[in-house]
Parts: C-alpha cells; sequence; structure tokens
C-alpha cells in the first residue's frame, strides 16, 4: 500500500535530519505492519483499514503510555511518548468532532432502529466502520451510550 512506502520515505527524511524521535516512530510504525503481515501467513499486503487500524493502536498505546508516566511523575518520558504518538498520527485521516460523530450515530440509530441499550453493538459496529481511522472508538462508544440511553 502506499502507507508503507509513506512511512519509508519519511524514516529516510528523519534519517537525513537526525531526527531520532520521529525514526523511533516510524521504525515503531514499520514494525507493526511487518507484523502483521506475517501473523496472516501471506504474502499480500494490508488493506487500508488494517493499516490505519495499526496507526490508531499505536498511538493510543502512546497516549496510554504518556498518562501513566506523568501519574508516577515522569514528565520526561510522558513528553516522549507524546511527541511519537505525534508523529504516527500525521499518518492518519482527519479526526472528526463529536459533533460529527453524532451525527452519523444518529443515522446509523434511525437507520437500524435502534432502541435501548440492547442494540448498542449493532450500532458500534456500523458506526465504527464508516468512521474508520477517522475518531477514536472511545468517543464512538461514549456518544453511542449517550444516544441509546436518552
Amino acid at each position: 500500500m502506499s502507507l508503507s512506502k509513506d512511512i519509508m520515505t519519511a524514516m529516510k527524511e528523519a534519517m537525513k535530519a537526525k531526527d531520532q524521535n520521529a525514526l523511533a516512530s516510524l521504525r515503531a510504525v514499520k514494525s507493526a505492519i511487518l507484523l502483521a503481515q506475517t501473523e496472516t501467513g501471506s504474502k499480500e499486503e494490508l488493506t487500508e483499514d488494517q493499516e490505519l487500524k495499526i496507526l490508531q493502536k499505536l498511538v493510543k498505546q502512546r497516549k496510554d503510555s504518556a498518562v501513566i508516566f506523568t501519574e508516577q511523575g515522569r514528565e520526561d518520558l510522558a513528553e516522549l511518548e507524546l511527541a511519537q504518538a505525534e508523529v504516527i498520527s500525521k499518518f492518519l485521516p482527519a479526526q472528526l468532532s463529536e459533533e460529527e460523530v453524532a451525527k452519523v450515530v444518529e443515522e446509523v440509530i434511525a437507520a437500524t432502529g435502534a432502541e435501548g441499550m440492547k442494540d448498542m453493538g449493532k450500532v458500534m459496529g456500523q458506526v465504527s466502520g464508516k468512521l474508520a481511522g477517522k475518531a477514536d472508538g472511545k468517543t464512538i462508544s461514549t456518544i453511542v451510550k449517550a444516544k441509546l440511553s436518552s
């Protein structure tokens, strides 16, 4: 896919600029993508959706680590994790606002006829599919819960 090529290009630029933080971040992305490809055992490249999920996972891991480091008083490590998350985020599509996510959730609820929390799984599945890479799962979940419980 083009994401792998983009990452390789960015890695070369980071090497030339001697940007160790960006280089470490990009190497982690490349490693995660290669690992995902070898897990399936196929020689085919990953789909764009699979790549986006990997990138989202890496960003979330870095943000979660930063929170833990901050709680432990290690601001130096927290800043490093947030900087890496920012580098990886550049390869993700622009994130939607909560209002835009809420519109999609309302459309899916109307289309599926969902009523109450018993239909949360059905709604979450469709919304997550539509907003793959464009919204955080936690944000989607919060909005779906709010809409279904009201």
